[in-house]
């Protein structure tokens, strides 16, 4: 239980019930995988899973929820959610675009592709399109080096873009 201050009186809120039984069942999924005393260590997927399941992002109330469901301190949830990219804290688009810049990505043209996807979409990184559609991200290294520049856009990465790669992939999301 945690205990929230309202106009001077006290009201217990029981956080669990924020989150759906089904959200539960899949965060309870990971949590089987580590010793009981580590149910922390499914922080990660319990924010994934919740974040999917809210339109994208995160709000304060359901990391709160994620917390005391994982038995832990409200901070420890809010230095994951804001240390990885993977997790926004404000609504996004119905598409989130994560162009990698990193090393790699940014020696192979990452920097255009940026100035492309800016320009094309009229939005500057951590900004969303006005009619809702897209966000686009700066995110740190997405782990496909090989293949730069890259990005992350749902559950696909596209790799080795060029401007006209980036307008084929646009053009194609509904």
């Amino acid at each position: 239980m945690l205990f929230f201050a309202r106009r001077g009186d006290f009201e217990i809120i029981n956080m669990t019930n924020v989150l759906p039984e089904n959200i539960r069942q899949q965060i309870d999924e990971w949590i089987v995988k580590y010793p009981p005393e580590q149910r922390q260590s499914a922080v990660l997927s319990a924010l994934t899973i919740v974040q999917n399941n809210n339109n994208g992002w995160l709000t304060e109330e359901l990391m709160d929820a994620v917390a005391e469901y994982l038995n832990m301190p409200r901070i420890a949830v809010y230095e994951v959610a804001t240390f990885y990219t993977m997790y926004d804290l404000k609504p996004v688009g119905r598409h989130k675009i994560g162009l990698c810049t990193n090393v790699s990505c940014m020696l192979m043209g990452c920097e255009k592709i940026a100035k492309h996807l800016k320009k094309r979409l009229g939005v500057e990184f951590g900004e969303t399109t006005a009619d809702g559609k897209f966000t686009l991200k700066e995110v740190e290294c997405l782990g496909a080096c090989a293949s730069a520049p890259v990005v992350h856009m749902g559950d696909h990465y596209y790799e080795n873009l060029t401007p006209e790669k980036i307008d084929e992939i646009l053009d194609g999301l509904k």
